[in-house]
């Protein structure tokens, strides 16, 4: 049986690939190496066509016995409990999800057979019918794909986000929709061949995940991949203020588009007194934002530039960005306790967020710490001034400990209910708790989502307790 496309890898010109915008069907061998849902998408979406599919996953049977039995009752086989050699004997092509490491032994296995390895992004991108933007960055890739999504929608397109938000990217494009507007993460694009959207956004770089990727350079040329297949009418939109990602950007070979916080040149979206305004083709005043935080201006910035770069109404735009409402967990206030502020941005999981979170704030008590992914956290010692405080929690709390040291205050916390009542009692009025941890939550919790909610409900006990103590 012939193989279904060359592995980037390792090259062999006895393997062809299959035509652009096909997919494994009928007579096809499958391995899907992960259970979560973008492998489950995936997994249904080639079954569905005809292909013989084995989903692999490492956690035993009983911790996925549900998405077990719906791929089963689809017909595929599953073998949970750790991948095997022997699981790739009469594969033909190998789809990997974005939590496997890139150097995970299965597909160590699979490029030492020869067999390509996809991810789902590269399914999704063989099904695509329709046009579509694709984003990716260290930060604010949810934010901007929602945006962009919204403008689409106000000028009346069916149009919907999906991929790394939640929604695959296989499962949209396989659908009646007009336009798509796909988040794309760094693993996803590690492992794509086709993905040609008609604009692309990188909006930032820095350090991240190099637990996944192993090195920053690994990790930039995997956000380089999103528009390496874009030429001629295609446009990319970068970041002019940040240097490595301009630096990548640079590299498009189409029309490049710059978004900035500051006054915008020709052929640029920026900001002029606290209006957006766009100069791309002509001068369109965007009107005011209701937002501060630096990071998020930029966010509506890029979003701003794509959709019209998309070919967006600007007038649709311009009325559609100032009605959007940030998602949670990216700087909620969730309560306010004898003037102070508790604010949760569990979603900065980098240094880089972090820091962009504590910009948007006078002076700050920050609660940090978590899985640090291999990341170095000296760089949040750049933001000492602003801060009054530490509170470290998790895996990585005596190396926030050591950034802060003789800078700031720092205590060490086993919880996140210490962490909130200790940052609570280091905090003067007028001041800001924060938690901006700068790391992964897995340590501790199920997701930042759930370290959002517990920061939330702890600060909202404080406050009780209080209630309670004076009445």
């Amino acid at each position: 049986m012939s193989r279904l496309a060359r592995d980037r890898d390792r090259p062999s010109p006895s393997e062809p690939s299959l035509a652009p915008g096909a997919v494994p069907g009928a007579g096809h061998n499958v391995v899907v190496v992960g259970l979560a849902s973008s492998g489950m998408a995936a997994a249904l979406a080639m079954a569905a066509r005809g292909a013989a599919v084995l989903v692999t996953e490492s956690r035993p049977r009983e911790e996925v016995a549900e998405e077990a039995r719906q791929l089963e009752a689809a017909g595929l086989r599953v073998a949970a409990g750790g991948h095997r050699p022997s699981d790739l004997e009469e594969a033909d092509l190998v789809v990997t999800s974005p939590g496997v490491p890139d150097g995970a032994p299965v597909l160590m296995w699979a490029r030492k057979r020869g067999i390509p390895i996809w991810s789902e992004l590269e399914l999704g991108s063989r099904l695509a019918r329709c046009p579509y933007v694709a984003v990716t960055g260290t930060n604010g890739k949810t934010t901007t794909t929602e945006m962009i999504a919204g403008a689409m929608r106000a000028t009346g397109l069916d149009a919907i986000s999906c991929g790394n938000v939640g929604y695959p990217f296989s499962v949209a494009a396989g659908e009646e929709h007009a336009a798509l507007s796909v988040e794309v993460s760094s693993f996803q694009l590690r492992f794509h061949r086709s993905l040609h959207p008609r604009v692309s956004v990188l909006l930032n770089l820095a350090p991240d995940h190099l637990d996944w990727h192993g090195t920053f350079e690994a990790y930039r040329d995997s956000k380089r991949r999103i528009f390496e297949l874009q030429r001629g009418g295609d446009v990319h939109v970068g970041n002019r203020d940040d240097a490595q990602a301009a630096e990548v950007s640079r590299e498009a070979s189409c029309r490049l588009v710059w978004f900035t916080l500051a006054e915008p040149r020709d052929g640029e979206v920026g900001y002029v007194g606290g209006h957006l305004v766009s100069r791309l083709d002509e001068e369109r005043d965007l009107g005011p934002m209701p937002w501060q935080a630096p990071w998020l201006q930029a966010n509506v910035a890029a979003a701003a530039a794509a959709a019209i770069s998309f070919g967006l109404h600007t007038e649709e735009v311009a009325e559609t960005l100032p009605r959007f409402r940030p998602l949670p967990h990216r700087g909620d206030l969730v309560a306010e306790i004898g003037g102070v502020r508790f604010v949760d941005d569990s979603k900065a999981t980098n240094p880089h967020a972090a820091l962009a979170s504590i910009q948007g704030h006078e002076r700050v008590v920050l609660i940090a710490g978590g899985l640090s992914k291999g990341v170095d956290l000296a760089p949040l010692a750049s933001a000492a001034p602003r801060i009054e405080a530490v509170v470290a929690i998790g895996e990585a709390a005596k190396e926030v400990a050591s950034v802060f040291e003789g800078l700031a205050p720092v205590r060490l916390a086993s919880s996140i209910d210490e962490a909130v009542a200790q940052a609570f009692d280091l905090a003067q009025a007028g001041r800001t708790v924060l938690l901006a941890p700068a790391c992964a939550s897995q340590d501790m919790f199920t997701d930042y989502a759930e370290r959002g909610e517990r920061f939330a409900a702890a600060a909202r006990a404080v406050e009780d307790h209080r209630g309670a103590a004076g009445a």
